[in-house]
């Protein structure tokens, strides 16, 4: 692992810029730098498409780092073939410095990991599950304002992360040699079940949101009508099981503070009229 500093002046490539987290990564390193940020996605310029391996050279054109996202996540087939390979050529390139958001508790996840570490970059990963940012930007937005969470969770619980604070650790990160060849488990400071997460979430509102228990082969069904890959219900099975069923201190660890509380995410999401029905 290189620790040159080199090719810190220079931009700084945020694979998925649109995303939750990239999308706040780039608006945090606009508000250092506007000029040496560039948006990687496939409405970006020039354009970056996972998907398609020409598209990653002219990306990295004048790159001196990445955060690296993958869609829909590191777990999939060949992600880490293509995490792998990206990481070689962003190396080749003169990206030194890479920062990969992974999935915590996912085995699938670390191969992805093993793979960009293996390019020579200075690397730094932040594992993280699911996100407040779930509830208020896409996937499961559509349920909270409908009333109902249905999924096939059970009784399982979760240290629901704020995207600002994955976003603050991936931007330190990027800026400060001190976090090269860390790893980072983040998560909020609470344990939360989706019941618990329903009260919250109908305190914010005004208005009675349910949790709903469903079956995974039913949730499948559902994810399929909805066009989203049924994978995901998978997904929640192996990372519900219990294995993160307790709290991790990675924001502490790399920005001195504690992290966002689910309910003061809510109450903000709700001030913004983002659940106005």
């Amino acid at each position: 692992m290189t620790t040159t500093t080199k090719n810190d002046a220079r931009t700084t490539l945020v694979i998925g810029g649109t995303g939750k987290t990239g999308r706040r990564v780039v608006e945090r390193l606009r508000a250092r730098d506007p000029r040496h940020v560039r948006v990687g996605s496939r409405s970006g310029a020039p354009p970056f498409d996972w998907e398609d391996s020409r598209t990653w050279e002219p990306a990295l054109q004048g790159v001196g780092s990445v955060y690296v996202t993958y869609y829909p996540d590191l777990a999939f087939p060949g992600a880490a073939d293509r995490i792998g390979a990206f990481a070689k050529l962003a190396v080749a390139r003169g990206a030194s410095r890479l920062v990969l958001l992974s999935g915590r508790g996912e085995e699938g996840a670390v191969v992805s990991e093993d793979a960009l570490k293996a390019s020579g970059a200075d690397w730094t990963v932040v594992r993280a599950s699911f996100f407040n940012q779930n509830f208020d930007e896409g996937f499961f937005l559509d349920a909270v304002l409908s009333g109902e969470l249905a999924l096939p969770t059970g009784q399982a619980v979760e240290a629901f992360v704020d995207a600002d604070d994955i976003a603050d650790v991936a931007v330190a990160a990027l800026t400060d040699p001190r976090h090269i060849g860390r790893t980072y488990e983040v998560s909020g400071p609470r344990l939360l079940g989706f019941a618990d997460v329903a009260r919250e979430l109908s305190r914010a509102t005004g208005r009675t949101v349910r949790y709903v228990p469903v079956g995974k082969d039913e949730y499948r069904a559902a994810l399929a009508e909805h066009g989203l890959p049924e994978d995901f219900a998978d997904l929640f099975e192996s990372v519900l099981d219990g294995r993160n069923a307790h709290l991790v201190q990675g924001v502490e660890e790399a920005l001195g503070r504690p992290p966002k509380d689910f309910a003061d995410f809510a109450r903000e999401a709700a001030a913004r009229g983002v659940w106005d029905v």
